[in-house]
């Protein structure tokens, strides 16, 4: 290893936390959410409001849980449950899906800093 290799090293340590705290933003909870069912249907709803909603999909119906502005699917007719097992949603930005059953749900909110990273 070289004396320029050792720069580098040294260099690279010391400027990717600077980069890492200058970039970062804490996360922003959510007060929104955007579910579409396998008919391409969207509609938005608050989460401040507790609900229990069924989302009709190609399978059958997958039930939602609103609580505390947090949202979550507990049932679901896929087989593999990976939509239920993903848990709450509750920051913006975070996403989930019942690919099989066509459901998918997204939630907002807040001041989004980055147009590029998030959708």
């Amino acid at each position: 290893m070289t004396r320029a290799d050792r720069i580098v090293i040294v260099f690279s340590l010391i400027l990717l936390p600077l980069v890492y705290l200058y970039t970062w933003q804490p996360e922003t909870r959510a007060t929104e959410a955007r579910i579409t069912d396998a008919d391409s249907h969207s509609r938005i709803i608050r989460l401040d409001h507790d609900q229990t909603l069924h989302i009709h999909g190609k399978l059958g119906d997958s039930v939602l849980q609103v609580h505390d502005g947090k949202i979550r699917f507990i049932q679901s007719p896929c087989a593999t449950k990976f939509c239920i097992h993903s848990g709450w949603l509750k920051f913006d930005g975070d996403v989930m899906a019942c690919l099989p059953n066509g459901v998918y749900v997204e939630v907002f909110g807040g001041e989004k800093k980055f147009d590029s990273i998030n959708f």
